[in-house]
């Protein structure tokens, strides 16, 4: 492969005029720029974008911190992060920190060593006191987690009144018996769709049951089939089920359908995540704006980058009511 060197030779000009050409400094002449281009392509020249990048202290690369990559809620927020990135000469770097603090070290020393420029997370398990602390000198957005009067600005949606006009649909179809089935409330978005669960049924004068509120390990399938079979084992059950995400609601519908006589339960999830539309019934769920989520997150960065004022915020939601509230 040319470099630089043999560029110059072949065009007649020194090593610093074919720097000034590849950075479209306006100094060059005309005659000039026109003899350098000749040359690159004669010889098949292709800049090193990693000296340009370094030269400018820049690795034009954004983390993406995500718990885990199982979970198809994050695919459509990243597709929206990909496309705003590449769109602005940006490349997306995916990291999964499986919620563990030795691969957060890793992901934040590449930002401090400017082996990236910025840092968009999406994991409700990340060490917040570290990132802020990260933020303190490096860009960064949280991007549907966030933390409530926290300094690192993000976009999300408002979880609280999803879930209280989730519940509220349940109720006004004439269901009393609400159940929850919830992940860790040590997570905020967890605590938030509780509030507005209990917030529901608190405005219908209907009783909170802690037997119906049911506590995930995690957000996968296997654990709302788990949730709503303990659900159904009860003596009172309830006629209606509502799953802080989509996978833990199908899994409850899987649930359901497995149970002999198949027992009439309302089902609600949240996310509207593509399999939602598959599932029999049709899954009823809150749809987040995830792609737009993820476009709005590489904005507000690119933003930071540029020392901007930037203001979080909270996007519109909409409840899809479909087959599983509708008997």
């Amino acid at each position: 492969m040319a470099n630089i060197q043999q560029i110059a030779k072949k065009a007649g000009v020194s090593v610093a005029t074919v720097s000034r050409v590849l950075n479209n400094a306006t100094s060059v002449t005309p005659k000039t720029r026109s003899k350098v281009e000749h040359a690159i392509n004669e010889l098949n020249y292709e800049p090193s974008m990693l000296g340009r990048n370094l030269r400018n202290s820049e690795s034009r690369q954004i983390l993406v911190l995500l718990p885990g990559i199982s979970n198809p809620f994050y695919s459509e927020i990243i597709n929206g992060i990909q496309t705003t990135a590449i769109a602005n000469n940006y490349n997306i770097l995916l990291c999964e920190t499986d919620s563990k603090p030795e691969r957060e070290n890793i992901y934040f020393n590449m930002v401090k060593n400017k082996l990236a420029d910025g840092v968009i997370s999406m994991d409700p398990t990340v060490n917040m006191k570290k990132l802020k602390k990260l933020a303190e000198k490096h860009p960064v957005i949280l991007c549907s987690e966030y933390e409530k009067g926290g300094s690192i600005p993000y976009v999300t949606i408002d979880s609280e009144l999803a879930a209280y006009q989730v519940v509220k649909h349940l109720i006004r179809l004439g269901n009393e018996k609400v159940a929850l089935i919830n992940s860790d409330e040590k997570f905020l978005y967890a605590r938030l769709r509780r509030s507005g669960y209990e917030r529901a049924l608190k405005e219908f004068n209907l009783p909170l049951k802690s037997e119906w509120i049911y506590h995930t390990k995690n957000l996968d399938f296997q654990q709302g089939v788990q949730a709503m079979r303990m659900l159904l084992q009860l003596e009172e059950k309830p006629s209606a089920v509502f799953a802080v995400s989509d996978t833990l609601a199908i899994g409850a519908l899987k649930a359901i359908n497995l149970e002999p006589g198949h027992p009439s339960i309302a089902v609600v999830g949240f996310d509207n995540i593509s399999f939602s539309n598959m599932t029999n019934p049709t899954l009823t769920t809150v749809s987040q704006p995830m792609h737009q989520m993820g476009c709005l997150a590489v904005e507000m960065l690119l933003s930071k980058m540029k020392n901007e004022k930037v203001d979080s915020i909270v996007l519109e939601h909409e409840l899809i009511i479909r087959e599983s509230t509708m008997g």
